[in-house]
């Protein structure tokens, strides 16, 4: 891989001594996600909330949302491989989508003619299986030939699990088992090339074992005509691991085996193969590293002393690889972090080393020149409050005239629909201030020169002129200012009666950007008020939605300190920081309580949860998705096993201390008003599971809790939806719970 992204810090439990004591579970019945009675359960609770919310507006909302979806003019995003550049797309006749590639040249004009390699639902009709495209993984040819043979994923019901099925892109077909073709039975693992007529394979597929986490836990050397029986194991890694990973890296010159041993989500440790044996890569196991042609790189999670020289968290460090296996420590910086820029990911050109960086949330991207001592280049593409990513177009492509130093760049802000540039750089010993051509240019310092000029641009869905982006600090519980966006009409009232969004997540170190989104502008900023005396709102004025997003600690934000201030006993801090926004927004005026909901999703979704739950006063909606909840069963549900390492383990007496308080399951309390909550799944999602947000549904209206609603998607995955027909549906209840219980005050 050349694009690595920042990954997050560690934090591992031990094994059990003893175990605590499990609370009393009325609902565990539920966890039956196929049981017949669970699902009956399903079908009345998804009938109750859709009389609730169905109604003529969100026909309407949801209608708009479609479109959006939908839309024809979004870019579409390509990866080049050879000639070609390749692109996934999803519309309104192809729900399940196509799977298709153009020229350059075809590409950058206005209405590119696309070669359909894959249709995907004429497959799934074909066979009888609602199929989701995960992706396809393309065979390195030989020098002068052209790609032709790809691992294509597809998953039968959009979850994590897939089939494996060899494609011919010439003939534009599976190739057949019968003539040799590789047809992987459906499971959750990794495939990867080793050469034309085999395959590096880590599977949960048959008999093949499964780490707790429910990944795989072997990896076994897969020859043409052999099935997975039969093939060789090359790497196993221990059952209370997270997951094994092979991969195989092709690039001419530098071929290597590598194997991953997953211990848990932040520690790692890499292998290389050699004459047959794994060799590691010294480092500890929270320190990720990544690999381009002579260059190891590593991100300490934590400070790293090598040989006196103590290397902060968060940085990025260059070796040769060859001399670093063979026992030298001679490490150059690339990159150190201060209290305000964060590294987020990087990726390699052939030459180049881009770094995305984050200065309080807004983008920088710096260019890194090995060949001249690693000089630093600020790429002037970076608006103030925009989120902006660079990485590499082909950094395989050793052509003369080839692009191995081209580079995209996709750029994003909540007003600002995306943009796609494609740049190139060279090495000069003068910056210049102009392009060729007339293309845009951006310039750097002495030593690398940046040219890139636009390719695409997506639509615009609503009228962002109306709107403005901020970027405010509240003070969290402990003084730590924590910064969020807000997203609202251009001389907003500040009479606390604003219907707002807040959005978070705090966890995994993943970090929330600014980020356009016609939905969020259709469905909440330009969606107007009734102005009805005496409902709260200025008489005779009608108003928009405010859009909050937060960037609480257990983020990546600001790199792995910020996540790390959130992990495990320190949970908590993410939630004050999530309520000390919420706060603000209420004593700035922008909103009340009455006015203010919260929403989130997955590790999002415990977050709200525990709005719910510990800061009820806050909020007068939540709106709660495929979340985690029950955080004493967690490790026993779905993939929650391998989430120890962020959360703590709830076996361990010492841990449930801290978990307890902040499990939503188990915080419920009598005789408190909470607000009104909207809790949705998937049945299908094999990642958190379904049977979380059942059971805390359950709980709730067991307790006579008011204004609960729960919706189950019978498909969908832990994205809760397959195509963009479930994806408009699944938001547009979300946005409709919200502003009905905000704005309208009917939910």
């Amino acid at each position: 891989m050349t694009t690595t992204a920042a990954d997050s810090a560690p934090a591992s439990g031990a094994a059990p001594t003893e175990t605590a004591p499990a609370p009393t579970d009325e609902n565990i019945w539920l966890e039956d996600i196929y049981g017949e009675e669970q699902l009956a359960w399903v079908r009345e609770q998804n009938a109750r909330t859709e009389d609730l919310l169905e109604d003529a507006d969100y026909a309407r909302l949801e209608g708009e949302i479609l479109e959006v979806l939908d839309s024809t003019d979004k870019i579409a995003m390509v990866s080049k491989h050879g000639e070609w550049y390749y692109n996934f797309w999803k519309d309104r006749q192809n729900p399940k989508g196509l799977w298709r590639r153009t020229s350059w040249e075809s590409y950058r004009s206005d209405a590119p003619e696309w070669e359909v390699l894959l249709d995907v639902d004429a497959l799934a009709s074909a066979d009888g299986v609602e199929w989701v495209f995960h992706g396809a993984n393309l065979l390195r040819p030989e020098p002068g030939q052209p790609y032709r043979r790809a691992m294509v994923a597809l998953s039968p019901d959009g979850g994590d699990a897939n089939r494996y099925r060899e494609f011919d892109v010439e003939t534009r077909a599976f190739v057949d088992p019968a003539a040799g073709g590789f047809d992987l039975p459906t499971a959750k693992g990794n495939v990867s090339w080793l050469d034309a007529d085999t395959l590096l394979v880590a599977s949960t597929a048959g008999d093949l074992p499964r780490t707790a986490s429910s990944y795989a836990r072997t990896a076994v050397r897969l020859r043409r005509g052999q099935v997975l029986a039969d093939a060789p194991r090359i790497f196993e890694i221990p059952e209370e691991h997270m997951m094994a990973i092979v991969a195989h890296d092709s690039t001419p010159g530098f071929e290597r085996t590598f194997a991953v041993d997953w211990i848990d989500f932040f520690n790692r440790r890499t292998s290389v193969l050699q004459d047959d044996d794994w060799v590691p890569v010294d480092v500890p196991t929270d320190v990720n590293t990544g690999v381009h042609r002579e260059w190891l790189l590593f991100r300490p999670q934590r400070d790293w002393t090598v040989n006196g020289t103590t290397y902060a968290a968060g940085s990025l460090l260059a070796a040769d690889f060859r001399a670093y296996l063979a026992g030298e420590r001679e490490l150059t910086v690339l990159f150190a972090p201060d209290a305000h820029t964060s590294l987020q990911s990087w990726s390699w050109t052939r030459n180049f080393l881009l770094l995305n960086l984050l200065k309080d949330v807004s983008s920088e991207i710096r260019v890194l020149d090995p060949a001249d001592s690693w000089h630093s280049s600020l790429l002037d593409a970076c608006p103030p409050l925009h989120d902006v990513n660079a990485f590499a177009v082909d950094d395989e492509d050793e052509a003369e005239r080839g692009a191995g130093d081209d580079f995209w760049l996709v750029a994003t802000g909540f007003t600002t629909p995306s943009t796609l540039t494609r740049g190139t750089l060279t090495r000069s010993a003068l910056a210049r201030g102009t392009a060729d051509g007339g293309a845009s240019d951006g310039t750097a310092a002495a030593g690398v020169v940046s040219r890139h000029a636009e390719v695409k641009a997506s639509p615009s869905f609503f009228n962002e002129a109306d709107y403005e982006v901020q970027q405010h600090f509240a003070v969290s519980a402990d003084g730590t200012r924590v910064p969020y966006f807000q997203v609202a009409a251009r001389g907003l009232v500040l009479d606390g009666q604003n219907p707002t969004q807040l959005s978070g997540y705090g966890g995994f170190e993943v970090s929330r950007t600014p980020a356009y989104s016609g939905t969020i502008g259709r469905a909440w900023l330009e969606r107007r008020t009734a102005a009805v005396p005496g409902d709260g709102f200025a008489e005779g004025h009608s108003r928009g939605g405010v859009y909050v997003v937060a960037n609480i600690r257990g983020g990546g934000e600001y790199g792995p300190s910020w996540h790390r201030a959130a992990l495990q006993e320190n949970r908590h801090r993410a939630y004050e920081d999530f309520a000390a926004v919420a706060r603000d927004l209420i004593s700035r005026g922008v909103t009340s309580r009455e006015r203010l909901g919260c929403v989130g999703g997955s590790n999002g979704g415990l977050l709200v949860g525990n709005m719910l739950t510990r800061y009820p006063e806050l909020f007068g909606a939540v709106s709660c998705g495929v979340p985690l909840l029950d955080m004493r069963r967690y490790t026993k549900l779905s993939a929650g096993h391998s989430w120890i390492a962020e959360y703590g383990d709830p076996d361990l007496p010492e841990h449930w201390e801290f978990i307890k308080t902040f499990s939503p399951y188990h915080q419920l309390k009598d005789g408190v008003e909470y607000p009104e909550t909207f809790i949705w799944t998937a049945t299908s999602d094999d990642r958190v599971g379904p049977v979380q947000a059942r059971k805390m549904a359950a709980r709730m209206l067991a307790m006579g809790i008011p204004n609960i609603w729960f919706h189950e998607a019978l498909e969908g995955g832990h994205a809760g939806a397959s195509d963009n027909r479930q994806a408009a549906a699944l938001q547009g209840r979300s946005q409709h719970f919200l502003w009905k219980a905000l704005a309208e005050g009917t939910a």
